[in-house]
């Protein structure tokens, strides 16, 4: 049998509030250690990608959400320095009272599209974000 080398899957999840304000979270390990990200992480063998991403955002923000629509799908082979990641983003609702920080994140922020310009944002999460934020304006 061939050996193929196949790239890893991830789910990030852009949960905002009826003021299109967002969460992030401010990565604990590398790579982009003290960035802020979008709250995700990698899909694990038997899961789908939408319990991925319900559970990554549970794990990382304490937030239960509901995911409200699949943004989009990024897979540019070098947009994560591990390796060849292909990530699949949404939009979800949560109630941001119950935010705490956990698993691979360090903090927690909430934050507006007029705060992107000011803030160290990993991978290509910026670019997302935006898309996100189009989407969820629709």
């Amino acid at each position: 049998m061939a050996d193929y080398k196949i790239p890893s899957l991830t789910a990030d999840i852009f949960i905002f509030d009826n003021d299109f304000n967002f969460i992030l979270i401010k990565r604990k390990n590398e790579p982009y250690k003290d960035c802020w990200a979008l709250p995700g992480g990698f899909v694990e063998y038997g899961e789908s990608v939408e319990t991925a991403a319900v559970r990554e955002a549970k794990e990382e923000t304490s937030i239960d959400v509901e995911l409200i629509d699949l943004v989009n799908v990024y897979s540019k082979p070098d947009r994560d320095p591990r390796g060849h990641t292909v990530t699949v983003a949404y939009t979800a609702k949560g109630d941001f009272t119950s935010k705490n920080a956990n698993s691979d994140a360090k903090d927690i922020g909430i934050f507006s599209q007029d705060d992107l310009n000011n803030l160290e944002i990993a991978f290509d999460h910026r670019k997302i974000i935006k898309d996100c934020i189009n989407k969820a304006k629709k």
